[in-house]
């Protein structure tokens, strides 16, 4: 009889843990946000300084226009797949509205205070690398965190542009996009996709 309470034991706390485990979601997030952030910080960068296209400084409205509905697609595709949201995942989620909607109040505030193209850059950048920092943690993904780190030093770079060189603040942007997004993206990609066939 011990016996079986033994065995039964046993597979309600194996039952447990994997209940309690849930699947890593969220994979396509940060890829949805730093394919459009780096290629169009990379094009507004080129119709800057080789074509003097100033008007091409709008082209970062393309950025929310694109990575909003991708991101809002990825999620209802994650929450439809798994049914529910962990805690962390919603502190995640919340986390990276805030980081947007700092993002856009801070570019309008600037630019009303004539301060865009000494400091945004470098906001832009610090606030996307805290951001990847603190998903890693949460998440206990050290490449996320290391990039976290690695943009955020290299964001303040672009402090080192300003005047007539400040379209080179965009260049340096959107090389910490692809590491602070792109690459940790890919790589939670793939761990998230392991781990997803090792569970079958």
């Amino acid at each position: 009889m011990n016996t079986i309470h033994t065995q039964l034991d046993v597979i309600a706390n194996i039952r447990g843990e994997v209940v309690g485990r849930p699947v890593p979601t969220g994979e396509n997030l940060f890829l949805a946000w730093g394919y459009p952030t780096a290629i169009v910080l990379f094009l507004e960068f080129v119709a800057l300084e080789v074509w003097h296209e100033f008007w091409c400084q709008w082209l970062w409205l393309g950025i929310p226009l694109i990575g909003v509905p991708l991101k809002m697609y990825f999620l209802n595709e994650d929450y439809e797949r798994t049914g529910r949201r962990t805690l962390d995942q919603n502190v995640i989620l919340m986390m990276w509205v805030f980081v947007g909607f700092v993002s856009c109040l801070g570019g309008v505030t600037m630019g009303v205070a004539n301060v865009f193209s000494m400091l945004y850059c470098t906001f832009q950048g610090v606030l996307v690398g805290m951001g990847c920092f603190l998903t890693g943690v949460i998440l206990h993904f050290r490449p996320k965190t290391v990039c976290g780190i690695v943009g955020t030093a290299l964001s303040f770079l672009s402090l080192f542009f300003q005047g007539d060189q400040w379209p080179w603040q965009l260049l340096v942007v959107s090389v910490v996009t692809v590491i602070t997004l792109i690459i940790p993206g890919h790589l939670f990609h793939r761990y998230v996709k392991n781990y997803k066939n090792n569970e079958l």
